[in-house]
């Protein structure tokens, strides 16, 4: 995979194309490709991401474990290539190979956000987005929420789920939230009524793919699964950015506690980022966010995580990014009765991304996990990892 990816890269236009993936217990952020006004109205893009991790001590047992993901997004500028105003469409597979590092740390946040678990060829997204007048557009079809909602760019640096999508909403539902690697169908309605401002609504299919078969592109309406009402705004934070989001789950789901089922699945996050130093080339960028889930129905009923990152910091590597980020998910009062568990699952992540072309870079990354999956009977765990990532895109016509 890794070296067709490197011959492809050579055939077309290489460019430096970061998709990182946030995910809990498996949830991805991936940015849709821009189509760039200089090229061509399609764009074909192509990401091949190898790592290697191993889990150093602690956790369930030592080991390690090879994990990959492909992805291939094709772009097309539908006003630019047929005259339909204001229109474009977005295509996306995906493939994994299904290993699991978090088999051996034995964590629930994930110190990987490739990770599967299941080995699959799928589609990830197919939408149309429609721009409607100046300030607003609608976008339809299969859909990552996690590529628009709670998302932030100095957090993307990072290898370890929790960092993508929070751990209280990525936790949630009866497969996950629509996010990596499982979609459902979906609606967002976005509008900027003014500079820096965006305002967020989204109502997606309860329960994305099929749970009893997690391989399969899976489009499932009905059958009680209900509806996800996610809605957001992003609000300028000096020359940063203030997001606060809620999300409900219109169906029934069962208590942590026994004590039957009942609505009322809802969470709400405040995330926020900003640079902290900028200076001749070098920049600091801060990042937090704070969530909240129904403890009766979730493990974690709050979470807090943050960060630095540090840009153009080493002298002749401009483009070399660096950081550390802190994840901490909080057990809920009904789910330490149930189950004995601890009280949290502390992530921390150190991590270091050298752009080595414009289409390879290479990221090493140390992590460590205080009471995995809050269980008392799992040491915690050191990780040690190396990811690398060859990307390209081809724009045409």
């Amino acid at each position: 995979m890794l070296l067709s990816a490197l011959m492809l890269a050579a055939a077309g236009e290489a460019v430096a194309v970061q998709t990182p993936h946030g995910h809990l217990p498996h949830g991805h952020t991936h940015a849709p490709g821009e189509i760039d006004e200089t090229h061509g109205p399609v764009l074909l893009q192509v990401t091949y991401t190898g790592e290697v991790m191993g889990n150093a001590s602690g956790g369930v047992r030592r080991g390690a474990r090879y994990l990959d993901n492909l992805d291939i997004v094709f772009e097309a500028d539908m006003e630019r290539l047929v005259g339909w105003n204001g229109a474009q469409i977005h295509v996306y597979g995906l493939y994994n190979n299904g290993r699991s590092i978090s088999d051996l740390v034995g964590d629930t946040q994930a110190v990987s956000n490739i990770e599967t678990g299941t080995r699959a060829l799928r589609l990830y997204e197919a939408w149309i987005d429609q721009k409607i007048g100046e300030h607003a557009s609608l976008r339809a079809g299969l859909y990552d929420l996690n590529s628009e909602f709670d998302a932030l760019d100095a957090a993307g640096l990072f290898v370890s789920s929790p960092n993508g999508i929070g751990t209280d909403f990525a936790q949630s539902g009866q497969n996950g939230p629509s996010i990596f690697p499982s979609t459902s169908l979906a609606a967002r309605l976005a509008v900027t009524p003014a500079d820096g401002w965006t305002v967020r609504a989204a109502v997606l299919d309860g329960v994305p793919g099929d749970p009893a078969h997690p391989r399969r592109t899976a489009i499932k309406l009905g059958d009680g699964d209900g509806a996800l009402l996610v809605g957001e705004v992003e609000a300028p934070l000096g020359s940063g950015k203030l997001l606060l989001g809620h999300w409900r789950y219109t169906a029934d789901f069962d208590r942590n506690d026994g004590a039957g089922a009942g609505d009322g699945n809802a969470g709400t996050y405040v995330r926020a980022e900003l640079p902290i130093v900028e200076r001749s080339g070098r920049k600091v960028d801060g990042f937090l966010r704070l969530g909240t889930a129904a403890g009766r129905f979730n493990m974690f009923e709050s979470f807090v995580g943050g960060g630095v990152k540090f840009s153009g910091w080493v002298p002749g590597r401009d483009l070399d990014e660096f950081g550390i980020a802190v994840a901490s998910a909080f057990t809920s009062d009904s789910w330490r009765r149930a189950t004995g568990a601890a009280k949290s699952e502390i992530a921390i992540e150190a991590t270091y991304r050298a752009q080595l072309s414009p289409w390879l870079a290479v990221q090493p990354n140390v992590h460590y996990v205080r009471r995995p999956s809050a269980d008392r009977t799992i040491a915690d765990a050191l990780v040690i990892g190396l990811r690398a990532e060859a990307s390209f895109s081809l724009s045409g016509f």
